[in-house]
């Protein structure tokens, strides 16, 4: 060994080491291990940066965007009330969401499939009371499984297609990887939906604003208008809307303030006093598509432009002993208030006849030039902010329709992962899907730079010769054994290789290794290089092998080694299946 191949596997080494020690942030971790490759000279100065600008980076900034936005809509909310609306065990849960993505991952980018559903195990986790991180992980293992069904499922595949008919001079068709693929599909998605609680329930170490704080109890009103989707149904199906988290206090009909009865038929014009958290109140509004109290502002004609905002009524403020209607803050200030939160009491009169205190919780709607300046002349104090969609108008099936334009353009080759999620991620910005103060808040920062600063320090391996030295070694392992356990050391070494190079990258060096057993063996290359392919596109055991693994990183809370928690015993039976149905259905004579 070379001086720069011993440094370079000391380095990675040791950052694997303290990844798993788990005592400083991965970001931290990833920015010395850069810094100390580029003072060993592992690195060049110029190239020390790279990462930066590589696809991987990209795409998952991207996708985190393009999530958000699917999420910001409701249409996932309506996708679930709609078809699945009694499903609410972990296991019931589980099968749809890792079933879909598998299937969605065959034929789209796993990323992408994974993207589209991600916001959906937020809700289920919501709905279940249980942590997001028991559904993440094995929904992107379920996205890496997925893509092993079809020649485009994933890189691997096409890489191997590449090199199988360099060597034979036939590549492998669409299908070819079905029988293998879909069969360890379906083995690693039962095993996932029965030892999903391998995977320790974790909270995001870096939550939003928004998940940091607590979630209030509101006062609001919401009135039914002739649009409205709920006139002649009962209050009860009204308040399902919200998933139990909010209630009527009072059915004010004309003069009459009627109770709020479970069986109360609502007509047109009724307007309901509501009390619940934030998200359940704004799920009650948009999808019963009720009318809020107040009106909008005359002068604020751009959607993006009106924005709600929580804010506390300070010691000194001018509001105390007075409510909003007395005020006239619609038609004077243009504000509107949606919203009151008083602590250990239940509001029960309409919200703009409330006599605000101090330390009332309020949530304003108005413009974003009118807002600070109505703060500051009224002394109140905004809350850290978090996004409060309620009152806020959206596009519900514009995403979608950006997603999925962005993964055909993917799947018909018209261009790249990085360029389609990129553009996709423009549009939701462009077409107001994500207001553009919101963006970098759906980017996980952390995430991108321990990406970016991992890129060039795992590049080390092939630039110093490292990975060559690896293949001199399995060749000459590889000579001394059977067919079979050739094709598992190919398969063990190409998932153990795969979080330090580029899975497609790990193909280009373990292909003609693969082969080359095969002709010394005296056998077909077929299996050896579908075991390449399989074993490239199998990264369970790190979240920074796989982009999919890095997507859900962040948002699960997951320390490094709670990987192999999970991916160490999926790894082993994917290599215990694989082998022998590599020999059944790619006889090696």
């Amino acid at each position: 060994m070379t001086t720069p191949q011993i440094l370079a596997f000391t380095v990675i080494g040791l950052m694997m080491a303290v990844f798993i020690w788990d005592r400083f942030r991965y970001d931290l971790v990833a920015c010395c291990s850069l810094v100390l490759a580029v003072s060993l000279g592992l690195v060049p100065f110029d190239k020390a940066f790279s990462g930066f600008s590589d696809d991987i980076v990209i795409i998952v900034g991207s996708a985190l965007i393009v999530s958000a936005g699917v999420a910001r809509s409701g249409i996932v909310d309506l996708a679930i009330k709609r078809f699945f609306p009694n499903l609410t065990t972990v296991h019931g849960q589980l099968a749809l969401l890792l079933i879909v993505v598998a299937v969605l991952s065959a034929f789209i980018k796993n990323i992408g499939a994974l993207a589209i559903m991600i916001p959906v195990a937020f809700q289920f986790a919501r709905k279940s009371g249980k942590s997001p991180s028991l559904y993440l992980m094995p929904m992107s293992f379920a996205a890496l499984l997925g893509g092993l069904m079809t020649q485009i499922g994933t890189s691997p595949n096409i890489v191997v297609s590449r090199v199988r008919a360099e060597l034979t001079g036939t590549s492998f068709t669409m299908f070819d990887f079905t029988p293998v693929g879909a069969s360890l599909a379906l083995v690693g998605v039962v095993f996932l939906i029965f030892f999903y609680w391998l995977v320790p329930e974790r909270k995001n170490e870096n939550p939003s604003l928004e998940e940091a704080l607590d979630v209030k109890t509101y006062f609001s009103e919401a009135t039914v208008t002739d649009v409205s989707l709920v006139i002649g149904k009962k209050l009860h199906e009204l308040l399902s809307l919200g998933e139990g988290d909010a209630v009527a206090t009072a059915i004010l009909r004309g003069p009459r303030r009627m109770s709020p009865l479970p069986d109360a038929e609502l007509r047109v014009g009724d307007t309901v006093l509501l009390e619940g958290s934030p998200k359940a109140l704004d799920k009650l509004v948009t999808a019963g598509k009720l009318k809020l109290s107040g009106k909008s502002s005359p002068d604020v004609t751009d959607d993006a432009e009106t924005v709600a905002i929580e804010a506390i009524v300070s010691a000194e403020s001018r509001l105390i002993g007075w409510s909003a209607r007395q005020l006239s803050l619609s038609n004077r200030r243009r504000i509107n208030l949606l919203a009151v939160s008083r602590e250990g009491q239940r509001l029960a009169k309409r919200v703009g006849d409330v006599t605000l205190r101090v330390g009332d919780v309020l949530v304003l709607q108005g413009s974003r030039k009118n807002l600070p300046g109505f703060l500051q002349e009224f002394a109140c104090l905004p809350l850290a902010q978090r996004e409060i969609l309620l009152g806020t108008k959206r596009k519900a099936w514009l995403p979608l329709i950006i997603l999925v334009a962005a993964m055909g353009a993917t799947a018909a080759g018209i261009a790249p992962v990085g360029v389609s999620f990129f553009c996709a991620a423009l549009a939701m910005v462009v077409f107001r899907v994500i207001p553009l103060r919101e963006v970098y808040n759906a980017l996980d920062g952390p995430i991108l730079i321990m990406l970016a600063a991992l890129i060039p320090v795992s590049d080390t391996l092939r630039t110093t010769g490292g990975s060559d030295l690896i293949a001199g070694w399995l060749g000459m392992i590889g000579e001394h054994l059977p067919p079979w356990g050739a094709i598992a050391l190919i398969l063990v070494t190409a998932m153990a290789v795969t979080p330090f190079l580029n899975n497609a990258a790990t193909v280009l060096v373990m292909a003609p290794i693969a082969a080359s057993f095969a002709q010394k063996l005296g056998d077909r290359p077929e299996a050896f290089l579908m075991a390449v392919a399989i074993g490239a596109g199998c990264d369970f055991l790190t979240p920074i092998g796989h982009q999919c693994n890095t997507l859900v990183f962040g948002p699960g809370g997951y320390r490094f080694s709670d990987y192999p928690r999970l991916g160490l015993p999926l790894s082993l039976l994917i290599l215990i299946v694989s082998v022998p149905l590599l020999l059944y259905v790619w006889p090696i004579r």
